[in-house]
């Protein structure tokens, strides 16, 4: 299953690369990819995201369908990751507040990618650490999978040299749906708050 997703990563980057003229930086794993532009708008035919069945901290199901009518903020990673994820949560948390009440129309969600270890009560408690806006969804690792493949999400588990606990390699974009659930945009990694707050309220007047 994840050589599905890996294959689906890369041909994410061949997309990204052709249609938007971005440029890519790898530090020899797909978990540093970053779009080097605020963000991008997508070409016509590509498809990202897509039918998934996950369960949020309080137990009740979660599918595309739920948020229907609103914009998503959608981000995956893990828990236990020690910078990325928490710093990508902490700007999205910021550029909502920035945005003040325009930005009641945005779900800001968090799809882990280990399941293993971030059961509902872990999430939870992780998700509450940043907003309480921040919806934090979890699931079987077959449905796991079967939504990172939907968002061409790459991630894979690995183990430091000498270390104790692994780690989840992972690809990181904030994914901006709109209220129809269909991508409107990816953010890149290091994506500045106020940059995302003004690109969210600008696509916000727009409704687009």
């Amino acid at each position: 299953m994840l050589k599905t997703i890996r294959y689906a990563a890369f041909g994410l980057i061949a997309l990204l690369s052709a249609g938007w003229g971005v440029v890519w930086f790898t530090d020899g794993d797909l978990g540093k990819l970053r779009l080097e532009n605020l963000g991008a708008a997508i070409p016509g035919g590509v498809t990202v995201g897509g039918p998934v069945a996950l369960t949020d901290t309080k137990g009740a199901t979660v599918t595309e369908a739920t948020f229907r009518g609103r914009w998503m903020l959608v981000y995956f990673g893990y828990t236990y990751c020690p910078d990325v994820c928490p710093t990508e949560l902490q700007t999205i948390s910021v550029a909502l507040d920035k945005l003040g009440p325009a930005g009641k129309p945005i779900v800001p969600i968090f799809i882990t990618i280990d399941p293993e270890r971030d059961t509902q009560a872990a999430l939870a408690e992780y998700v509450k650490l940043f907003d309480d806006r921040l919806v934090g969804l979890t699931g079987t690792k077959e449905q796991i999978a079967a939504a990172a493949k939907s968002y061409r999400v790459y991630y894979a588990k690995t183990t430091p040299k000498d270390a104790s606990a692994y780690l989840m390699d992972h690809s990181s974009f904030i994914y901006l749906l709109g209220p129809d659930g269909t991508l409107r945009t990816l953010f890149r990694q290091g994506v500045g708050a106020q940059e995302l707050a003004d690109s969210l309220k600008s696509r916000l007047s727009a409704g687009s």
